[in-house]
Order: C-alpha cells, then sequence, then structure tokens
C-alpha cells in the first residue's frame, strides 16, 4: 500500500513527553525500514499547519497524554482531512479520562473498581469506608501511572493527592484489586493475545513500565484458553463501548476469584522497547514493522 508521504507525530508537551519520543523513533525507524516516506514531528516546536503546508498524506500519532491522546490533536487533523491512526476526537477524549470511562462501563455492566473522586477537603475516613484500603490514588486524565499512587494507610492519603494534583485537577481514589493484571491489546477488530504483568514493585508503575529489568511479561498469560478469550472479548467490548477504533491497550485486574475489573483504555499505547502492543503482537506472529504498517493502514478521517 502507498501511504505517501508520512508525519510521525511524538514528543508533544505532555507529561509522557520523553515516552513518546522513544516510541515516535521505534514507529519512525520501522516505517522507513519498511520504505515508507515518513518524516519526524514534533507538535511542541511546529505548528500542526506545517502538516498541510509540507503536504503529509497521512498521519501516525505516536504521542501520549494530553494534547496528542485527548482528543485535541485527533480534531485538528479532522479539520485539515488528514487520515490519522487511532481513535477518534470524543474516544479519544472519553478514553484518557479515567473518570467518565467508568461511568459508561457502569452503565453497560462492565465492571471497575470502585471509586471517589476526591475534592480540595475530604473525609479521609469515609473514602475508605467506600474504596477500602490499600487504595489507588490516581489523576483522571495522564497515563504511564504518572501522579500515582498506591496508599496503605490514612496517614497517606493527603501526600498522595497533593502529588497527584501536579499533574491534574480531577483526582480518583480507586479500589485496589489484589489479582492479577492483565493487558489486552486491540487490532482492528480483534484482541491480541493477553498478557500478564509481574513486577516487584509495589505496583506497575511508571519505573516498572519503562525502565526496570525486573518486570516479567507472561506470553502466553497462563489463564485457561476459555477464560482468555472471554476476557479478551470483554475487553474489545470496553474498548467498543467507548468508540474506541484503529488499535489500543485496555487495561485490567482479576481479583482473588478470576473475576476482571476494568481500569483503562489507551488510545495511543507505547510503542518503546518495553511496550505492550508489541509484545502481544509478537506473540500471535507479527513482527514490529508489520504491526507499525497495520496501525497505519488502519488511519482513517472521521
Amino acid at each position: 500500500m502507498n501511504f505517501g508521504k508520512v508525519a510521525v507525530l511524538l514528543g508533544g508537551k505532555s507529561a509522557e513527553r520523553e515516552i513518546s519520543l522513544k516510541s515516535g523513533t521505534a514507529v519512525l525507524n520501522a516505517l522507513r525500514a519498511r520504505g515508507v516516506n515518513a518524516h519526524a514531528f514534533d507538535p511542541r516546536d511546529r505548528g500542526l499547519d506545517d502538516l498541510l503546508r509540507e503536504k503529509f498524506d497521512r498521519v501516525f500519532i505516536a504521542l501520549h497524554g494530553r494534547f496528542g491522546e485527548d482528543g485535541t490533536v485527533q480534531g485538528a487533523l479532522e479539520l485539515m482531512g488528514i487520515p490519522y491512526t487511532g481513535s477518534g476526537v470524543l474516544a479519544s477524549a472519553l478514553a484518557l479520562d479515567k473518570w467518565r470511562s467508568k461511568l459508561i462501563w457502569q452503565a453497560a455492566g462492565i465492571a471497575t473498581p470502585r471509586y471517589v473522586l476526591l475534592k480540595d477537603r475530604n473525609d479521609w475516613l469515609e473514602v475508605v469506608s467506600h474504596v477500602g484500603l490499600p487504595v489507588m490514588v490516581k489523576p483522571a486524565s495522564e497515563g504511564s501511572s504518572i501522579g500515582m499512587t498506591k496508599v496503605t494507610s490514612v496517614e497517606k492519603l493527603e501526600p498522595a493527592l497533593e502529588l497527584a494534583r501536579k499533574y491534574d485537577a480531577m483526582i480518583l481514589a480507586e479500589q485496589f484489586i489484589d489479582g492479577v493484571e492483565l493487558t489486552a491489546g486491540i487490532l482492528g477488530d480483534d484482541p491480541l493475545p493477553l498478557i500478564r504483568l509481574e513486577t516487584p514493585r509495589t505496583f506497575y508503575d511508571y519505573e516498572a513500565k519503562y525502565f526496570a529489568n525486573d518486570t516479567r511479561y507472561l506470553c502466553p498469560c497462563g489463564l485457561p484458553p476459555e477464560q482468555e478469550r472471554a476476557i479478551q472479548a470483554q475487553s474489545l467490548q470496553a474498548f467498543r463501548l467507548l468508540g474506541c477504533r484503529g488499535w489500543g491497550r485496555v487495561d485490567l485486574m482479576l481479583d482473588q476469584s478470576g473475576h476482571p475489573f476494568f481500569l483503562e483504555v489507551n488510545t495511543a499505547p507505547g510503542m518503546t522497547d518495553h511496550s505492550l502492543v508489541p509484545m502481544a503482537a509478537r506473540a500471535s506472529g507479527m513482527s514490529f514493522e508489520e504491526l507499525v504498517l497495520r496501525i497505519l493502514e488502519l488511519a482513517h478521517v472521521g
């Protein structure tokens, strides 16, 4: 397929800039290795109108977090009529917003951990009575576990809130699900093999995701085939309920009884050497270069 002139959007100005640069560079190298006329484009340093001025035909979005994964860039690209990878405006905005994702899933009967929206002043005993301890305190609209804390005592809730506030005005205190952490990559209309994540750290945090060498990624995930297929199907349902398309990643936990609880959808997941969608694709027999080309092939406008 002739993709024409392709811009790989990378970097940006979110808290995930460092990871986006890694993802974008990996995507750029893969595209060039397959003969695609691909160019790096950092919207932190350039106006998006340069995409029209320089006559780009298609965009691969390798931006993470705000101003790239939240619908803002997607809206600009739709106005310019340039096909782009991943989900559209509304789905991107919903998926980045963990609170509104939960509202939609709850309405549709998709299980998600209990939560409380935190305020400027909180009755911490009341929060704990609702969600229990440990509790995850997290910004509602950040990825890569940035600003997130696993809290094990009431006294540590206030400092966790202050950390999260550095990244977002809306903060969730979310029930901690003690069990197996899984992730489901989605490519087109198909869920990829599940990956089971294991880390010796307190939880699967920023360091464990991108830099630690002691994080374990198990694929096959070790679940019975019938259970894995059921979770894959529910992950695809959770993905579609938010209106997502193209590709992405659904994160979830299994509790001690094996019941899945859905955490969030990533509409522009990492594409680094530690990233999960490339691992799952590889387990299904697809190379990184093939994965990148397939994602680009799925790009469209509106």
